[in-house]
């Protein structure tokens, strides 16, 4: 039986990747080497199934939509039925198809369509839909392990710790999974978690979702670094998809990991902290001090001990009384060197929603990164950041959560069937 493509036709399912995580370790790029560009065919879709799921190292897309989602029933039957049902529509939509098998306009009148239709006529401008577990999914706070998988919960999956400067708010905070929709365009992205929270009612209710625009990372040496809302280059020393040794040291989770937990084996572990920043009082700050405070020159990136922005920095290098790197500039607070060479690999969004409460706006960074252990890879650095980063008087941590990312979903199976199985 041919698929019915009821939403894009031939415009958006055509062309795709044929392995998101292919051109891993094809490039061995280290952390000071600036990127080679590198001619691309344009991509018009990436494909949801695989060894690891897409939206990890899949080059960063300009928009996201991310959504935590607490599960409402007790009935794991019905939890994993809706995980077959998510598995299918994010296949279809990563395509450029619709949610669901019939479409928007395709069905009875009498009924109401299985897709809402608000992207009919759009490409599938690269959508990669991302699934994770929060800590909750095993035992709720209560205690109650729900759907007989208390004894598979990684050891690292555990509530992130509080650290100085944050001011979490429980509704923008856990969540029992998470779902990470990017695309090119905002209405896909939009569209797809719009449908996924649809079909989970009943099942999942929305704990708390954020919209994000203009990536903060770069995941791959094809693309240019981005600006934070400082006007800063972001992301400078992140871990690449060309970087095949990094990403297994940094970011995959191995075998010998988590003995009780082989579902997770060739996943991740996904940080998410929303990060206010106070953008008013930073727009007042000298250019030199916001130079010292992040390390870097807000023009080209380089470290302010001199060279481009891949250059190593020299922390040792003397300045006007003290290093000219100061000890509280942020680049030298989490470089790998000072934490024991924990990297990880970051695909964060600015985002503005609207304005506080004292007339200022509501923006900032939503700050993702995937780690092979959050205990290693992301607290110490945090603390570091938290303890003694001159940028920290600018930001305020208002959103936390931690979740784990199974592996990719071969033909047949469903998101996360072997934590199930």
């Amino acid at each position: 039986m041919t698929q019915k493509v009821s939403r894009r036709g031939l415009l958006g399912g055509g062309i795709t990747v044929g392995a998101a995580a292919g051109v891993a370790g094809a490039f061995a790029v280290g952390r000071g080497t600036a990127p080679e560009a590198h001619a691309a065919a344009p991509v018009a879709s990436y494909p949801f199934r695989g060894e690891r799921q897409a939206g990890i190292v899949t080059p960063a897309q300009d928009r996201l939509h991310f959504v935590a989602l607490d599960v409402t029933t007790g009935d794991r039957e019905q939890l994993i039925d809706l995980l077959q049902r998510w598995t299918a529509a994010a296949e279809r939509m990563t395509q450029g198809g619709s949610a669901g098998p019939v479409g928007p306009v395709e069905g009875s009148t009498d009924l109401p369509p299985d897709d809402t239709g608000e992207a009919i006529g759009l490409p599938a401008s690269r959508l990669t839909i991302t699934f994770g577990f929060g800590p909750t999914l095993f035992r709720d706070a209560e205690g109650t392990d729900r759907f007989g998988i208390a004894d598979r919960r990684p050891d690292a999956l555990e509530p992130l710790p509080h650290f100085s400067a944050d001011i979490d708010d429980p509704a923008r905070s856990g969540g029992d999974i998470c779902i990470q929709a990017c695309a090119d365009d905002p209405q896909v992205a939009v569209h797809a978690i719009r449908n996924l929270v649809r079909m989970g009612f009943g099942v999942t209710a929305v704990r708390w979702s954020q919209l994000g625009f203009g990536r903060t990372s770069t995941t791959s040496t094809s693309q240019d670094t981005p600006r934070n809302l400082f006007g800063f280059k972001d992301g400078t020393a992140n871990v690449k998809a060309e970087e095949g040794p990094a990403l297994d040291e940094h970011v995959w989770v191995a075998e010998s990991d988590h003995a009780a937990s082989a579902w997770l084996t060739g996943g991740s572990y996904l940080v998410v902290r929303r990060i206010n920043m106070t953008i008013e009082v930073w727009d007042r700050q000298p250019l030199g001090d916001q130079e010292r405070f992040v390390g870097r020159t807000k023009d080209s990136g380089a470290p302010l001990s001199g060279g481009e922005e891949f250059t190593e920095p020299d922390f040792d290098l003397p300045g006007r009384g003290g290093p000219i790197i100061p000890v509280d500039a942020h680049v030298r607070i989490v470089h790998p060197d000072q934490n024991d060479g924990a990297r990880m690999l970051r695909r964060g969004y600015n985002f503005v929603d609207g304005s506080d409460d004292i007339g200022g706006l509501n923006a900032g960074l939503f700050f993702i990164a995937y780690v092979r252990d959050p205990r290693t890879d992301f607290i110490p650095v945090q603390r570091a950041m938290a303890a003694s980063d001159a940028l920290m008087e600018y930001l305020r941590f208002t959103g936390s959560a931690l979740f784990a990312v199974p592996p990719g979903t071969a033909p047949g199976e469903y998101v996360g069937q072997a934590l199930f199985a």
